[in-house]
């Protein structure tokens, strides 16, 4: 990032995510391949090339019409996806009007930068957490939780925007959906061709057992397609991971330059760090969040970076200052006071009638700190540290 700009290492990762689709589209024709020669084993006595011939040619047979339903599948997804995600997340767009704060805190910053408004939407959910969807600018939107909304203070609040917002300048989201898309098309025929297998086995199984006298390449011929089958199904996730990894730093690297605050983006991952998790939501909405708390095999298949490691770039390359994990109120306990057994208070005078002589001295010395102990809003950049 230092050594060439951030601007070289956008164009850079595009180049590269634009070629990691290629490759993911190219997995499609790999499983067709794959069941081809599953197919072949299971109905023709040959031996391992004849049978390997005939899958080649199956798959030269196939490969329009594999290529012509995964452009449908983008098709319909292209239309659909954001009722689909919304359906999914329970995500409702909001105006003005219902979120002047929100709203307006998006539109500053899509107006300093000429970049059209995208869609402004609320998730009802204690989740931390904020996503972008769509395909262009007429579906662009990008979805915020209500907790995030609580519980952030207007600085990270724009930073998380801004995160977001520039997923959609660098085109993150387009190829992401994308993406989602082709990897849902291999598992789909992942899954089918694995079906059809196992269903087809038990009525070819003697068929298969002559086959192996006879040519000796049919069991070969299924462990081949079958390792195919989980070959394709694995790179299309670890070609996943690769587009949502990288760009994540750009995101954060793209907020700091939209906002010139990098100590507020800092404190909005410390906030939200370990309490992104949306109820019901899939993988690959999860994919699309500012943090996805899922994590893999020690951390081999996570699909974003640490927060810990998303920090310290930040702090190294935007001169931000890190204030370590922020330890955020329960929810029950921000509405303490009007949940607590006392009388709620009269008037800026507190209710000291309602208590004995010595504790009404006592409320009435001790009621200026209160909201200050259950308000959730951040006094700053760094939040509430744990006591």
């Amino acid at each position: 990032m230092a050594a060439y700009g951030l601007y070289t290492h956008i164009q850079s990762n595009r180049r590269r995510s634009i070629a990691l689709l290629v490759g993911l589209f190219l997995l499609v024709y790999v499983l067709v391949y794959a069941g081809a020669l599953a197919a072949a084993a299971l109905s023709v006595r040959a031996d391992l090339n004849t049978l390997l011939q005939l899958a080649w040619t199956d798959l030269l047979k196939a490969a329009p019409l594999a290529t012509l339903g995964t452009a449908a599948w983008i098709v319909i997804a292209y239309y659909f996806h954001q009722s689909m995600i919304d359906a999914l997340t329970g995500g409702r767009e909001v105006t003005r009007t219902e979120m002047p704060r929100l709203y307006n805190l998006l539109e500053n910053l899509c107006v300093s930068r000429g970049i059209t408004m995208p869609k402004l939407k609320i998730m009802e959910s204690d989740a931390l957490n904020a996503f972008s969807t769509g395909m262009n600018d007429k579906q662009y939107a990008i979805t915020v939780t209500t907790a995030l909304l609580n519980r952030l203070d207007d600085a990270e609040l724009e930073g998380v925007l801004g995160h977001e917002l520039t997923h959609i300048r660098n085109g993150d989201v387009r190829m992401m959906v994308i993406a989602v898309i082709i990897a849902g098309v291999v598992s789909f025929f992942a899954e089918l061709i694995f079906r059809l297998w196992f269903y087809n086995s038990f009525s070819f199984g003697r068929s298969r057992s002559s086959g192996d006298r006879e040519g000796g390449g049919a069991g070969l011929a299924i462990l081949i397609a079958v390792a195919l089958l989980v070959l394709a199904y694995v790179l299309s996730f670890l070609i996943r991971l690769a587009l949502s990894r990288a760009r994540e730093y750009l995101a954060d690297a793209g907020s700091v330059e939209l906002t010139q605050n990098p100590d507020a983006m800092i404190s909005a991952l410390r906030k939200i760090e370990g309490r992104g998790e949306l109820p019901g939501a899939t993988s690959a909405v999860m994919e699309l969040c500012v943090d996805n708390p899922r994590e893999g095999f020690g951390e081999l298949f996570d699909t974003h970076p640490t927060v810990d490691d998303r920090v310290a770039a930040l702090v190294k390359y935007a001169g931000g200052h890190d204030p370590g994990p922020i330890a955020l109120p329960e929810p029950a306990e921000d509405d303490a006071p009007a949940a607590s057994g006392e009388p709620p208070a009269a008037g800026p005078w507190g209710a000291a009638e309602s208590a004995n002589d010595g504790a009404a001295v006592s409320d009435d010395q001790a009621a200026p700190p209160e909201p200050e102990q259950s308000s959730p809003s951040s006094p700053g950049p760094w939040g509430p540290h744990s006591r």
